[in-house]
This record gives structure tokens, sequence and C-alpha cells, in this order.
């Protein structure tokens, strides 16, 4: 198990994590830090449980508004986009299959 050391609020921790995502940990961590130091400037000094807590609702309110958000249309399209091209070149291969040349 590796570990990634990071930083909350002027704090250090080691976090236990799968090996290779030290980097990641460390950078979800500052994103943390910087959503904490935004609530407590709008709150202000409420302590750290609290703070926290408030981060987390905040986080999976998000996280649960784009879950319930279907995809965009310019998602569809794009998606719709690759789909036909993966189509005309399997299309394509197997119309040179067909004629005896080379894949």
């Amino acid at each position: 198990m590796a570990k990634a050391d990071i930083r909350i609020r002027g704090r250090s921790f080691s976090i236990a994590c799968t090996p290779g995502q030290e980097m990641r940990v460390q950078r979800l961590a500052e994103q943390l830090d910087v959503r904490l130091a935004g609530i407590s400037s709008a709150v202000g000094d409420i302590g750290d449980d609290r703070l926290l807590l408030i981060a987390a609702l905040a986080l999976l309110d998000e996280l649960d508004a784009a879950r319930q958000t279907p995809p965009s249309a310019a998602a569809d399209a794009r998606a719709a986009g690759l789909i036909t091209a993966v189509a005309a070149r399997v299309e394509a291969l197997a119309a040179r299959l067909e004629s005896g040349g080379q894949p």
C-alpha cells in the first residue's frame, strides 16, 4: 500500500492509497483544501468537524446533481458521430475482405 502526504487546513496527513495514485490523492486534497477555505471564509470559524461536514454535504449534493443530469445534446451528438465513424470503418473493412483484399 502506498501513502500520499497531504495538507488540509495547515495540518499534515499521510493517507494510504493504491500504488500510483499518490499524486491524484494529493491533487484531490488540494481541491478539498481550497473548497474548505472558501466555505470557512463564507461561514466563519465553525470548527473543523462542522466545516468538513458542510464540505462533504456540498460535494455529495454536486455528485447527486451530476448523476441526475441527463447527458447533453452535444455529448449525444459526439457519441453518435463516433458510432457512425466506427460503423463506416467496419463496413469498409468488410467490403475489402469480401473482395479478397487485405484488411
